[in-house]
């Protein structure tokens, strides 16, 4: 039987490696492996296959609305009229949404996108008997495991 876990990088994975040692598990069947965490930065624009759940252009719709609205009515004592100073508000506010979102995207909300909380480390795998699959997973589950699974 198998028993995967993943680990921070930290002294409670020493810990429990000894611990498991000490439990009469032989070191060749103790196996970790660190794994390599996403270092490039994550993308702001959605492809047709991967989305994010944000939208960029909800303020720029919406303040399109306003300055069409507010140019159109201002349009009619204005030398092009209404539809062209309509149309010309609602790029302006288009742009104007689009900027504001770009920016708090870009500057504000930028460590949001960063991956926060505990973050898998390390995968140690344990190879065992089924007699002993239960101690070896309430060791682990002790000393901090952020995930264990068996497999037979």
């Amino acid at each position: 039987m198998q028993l995967f876990s993943t680990f921070e990088n930290n002294a409670f994975l020493e810990m429990a490696i000894s611990t498991l040692e000490k439990k009469g598990i032989k070191k060749e069947n103790i196996f970790a492996v660190p794994l390599d965490n996403r270092e490039e930065d994550r993308k702001i624009f959605d492809t047709i296959h991967r989305s994010d759940g944000t939208s960029l252009i909800d303020i720029g719709m919406g303040l399109a609305t306003a300055f069409s609205v507010i140019g159109a009515s201002i349009g009619f004592k204005l030398v092009w009229g209404p539809i062209y100073w309509g149309l010309i508000g609602a790029s302006v506010g288009f742009i104007l949404g689009l900027t504001i979102r770009l920016f708090m995207e870009l500057v504000i909300k930028k460590n949001k996108r960063v991956l926060k909380g505990k973050h898998s480390e390390i995968i140690l795998i344990v190879d065992c008997e089924e007699t002993q699959a239960e101690i070896i997973e309430d060791i682990l589950w002790n000393h901090f495991a952020i995930g264990v699974a068996k497999v037979k």
